[in-house]
């Protein structure tokens, strides 16, 4: 198994790329060690002294450090901790089967096609860097993004977001006059 290390725009966050096989259940944002109780993998690996959050996408596994550490030495025991669970355990997590069906909000059709811009043309290039940016709403000329992994607290998200992203949805869509990055 071999496990490649990318660095992201944000200097506290490292792309560590696992692969498919390995992660059934993407999209998972862990921002502390309370959340991390929710299942046995982050609970394990924020173990490591040092870690703040994580964010699992699609292959790959995010992880934003504690200022005060250097990944000089944060850098190995992660990988060493990633290969000895992959080694043990089939799947990071397993995927969640949930009773209770989620019911999303009807959108309206510009806010269904913002969404559909920004998940073919934006989410793959910043999942190149180690995040995610998901489509929250649209309402009144502004977009509301969530910023996850290597996005969230990256210093160049914000220009990101006005110069990029804001600059091709109003390629797109008239109607939209700001973006902004929300919780």
């Amino acid at each position: 198994m071999n496990i490649e290390t990318k660095i992201t725009p944000n200097p506290e966050t490292l792309k560590f790329v696992v692969g498919k096989k390995y992660i059934t259940n993407k999209g998972i944002e862990i921002k502390n060690i309370k959340e991390a109780k929710k299942f046995k993998f982050t609970n394990e690996i924020f173990q490591i002294k040092g870690i703040k959050s994580l964010y699992l996408g699609d292959s790959f596994v995010s992880i934003t450090k504690q200022e005060n550490f250097s990944w000089s030495v944060l850098k190995t025991k992660i990988l060493t901790f990633l290969l000895d669970y992959i080694s043990n355990n089939k799947y990071l997590i397993e995927e969640q089967t949930n009773s209770k069906q989620i019911k999303k909000k009807k959108k309206d059709k510009i806010s269904e096609n913002i969404e559909k811009v920004i998940d073919e043309k934006v989410r793959p290039a910043v999942a190149q860097d180690g995040g995610d940016i998901i489509f929250k709403d649209f309402n009144k000329g502004t977009v509301s993004l969530i910023l996850k992994g290597a996005c969230a607290g990256c210093p160049s998200s914000t220009a990101t977001l006005k110069q990029g992203i804001e600059n091709l949805l109003k390629h797109y869509f008239p109607e939209v006059k700001e973006v902004k990055a929300v919780e």
